[in-house]
């Protein structure tokens, strides 16, 4: 089996980086050639200049691209890398897509004998470094999901969610519970520390107490009490995304949730407001901007 990886930016380096330690040795590709040949030259790897040089060779070809629009480009756009794939190849999709979107492609790249599945992650670069991502394969094609899960544990830990796009939705949602705790923990910061409480001893209250989550524990101490925003390593614009994803999937499924509304405007409003460059931690930035 011979296996390719298109989309070497923040996540993909160290993703690839893992796969090549486990002993898979991908040819890869990235818009940026630059930027595919320094990985290719650290981990011995073979750099493609085109897509769909990748999809001629190779029998499984992983995706870790910004969106549905790029993903959908790089499969079925011209020199994309579908047309060059044999019958029978596996694309698999780690990116954060649509899962609506993903549907659709599935059943496009069934026409041509592929099979997608889904497989987006959640852990940042931290984890993308240390190859402890959670993994969230989605698939209608058991046979192929067994074909790839050896592959991907070399980056984390496979959960199997369920059909094709399964992995989308359940990624999209986490975001969301995600994005939702990191704003409420902004506020109660930003509405503690005007009341004149300490933010740091705040912040260790509530990590000994009931509101504790992910937010309250890794990044408002290390990232946002410290103003080292940008160490956290995970664009505002791509939780904005993500939060977005969610709420459309609940308009999908008939579910228009004041909540879900709500924090997918937070966002969406952040992302316009902030620097494009922006990290995700920053919404405590503009939180404090909106007073």
């Amino acid at each position: 089996m011979t296996m390719g990886f298109v989309g070497i930016g923040t996540m993909g380096d160290p993703m690839v980086h893992c796969l090549a330690v486990a002993g898979h040795k991908a040819m890869i590709h990235d818009a940026n050639p630059a930027a595919a040949a320094a990985v290719a030259d650290r981990d011995g790897l073979t750099a493609a200049l085109a897509a769909a040089d990748v999809g001629a060779a190779c029998d499984v070809v992983i995706l870790m691209l910004p969106d549905s629009r790029i993903v959908r480009d790089v499969c079925l756009g011209t020199g994309g890398l579908a047309a060059a794939m044999a019958r029978g190849g596996v694309i698999v999709d780690m990116s954060s897509s649509d899962p609506i979107e993903t549907r659709k492609l599935g059943a496009e790249l069934k026409e041509m004998g592929l099979t997608l599945l889904d497989a987006p992650v959640s852990g940042g670069v931290r984890k993308a470094r240390d190859g402890t991502l959670a993994i969230m394969l989605g698939g209608d094609d058991t046979a192929a999901m067994d074909r790839v899960e050896p592959i991907l544990t070399g980056m984390g830990k496979v959960f199997r969610a369920g059909p094709l796009a399964a992995g989308h939705a359940t990624k999209a949602l986490n975001n969301y519970v995600s994005a939702a705790g990191l704003v409420a923990a902004c506020e109660a910061v930003i509405v503690g520390r005007d009341f004149g409480l300490d933010p740091a001893v705040l912040t260790q209250i509530v990590n000994a107490s009931t509101g504790r989550n992910n937010s309250t524990e890794n990044k408002i101490a290390q990232f946002v009490l410290s103003g080292a925003y940008r160490d956290a390593g995970f664009a505002l614009r791509l939780m904005s995304k993500d939060v977005g994803l969610a709420a459309g999937l609940g308009r999908h499924t008939g579910h228009d949730f004041p909540g879900l509304a709500a924090v997918s405007a937070i966002w969406a409003d952040a992302a316009e407001r902030l620097d494009p460059q922006a990290d995700h931690t920053e919404i405590h930035r503009y939180l404090e901007q909106l007073g």
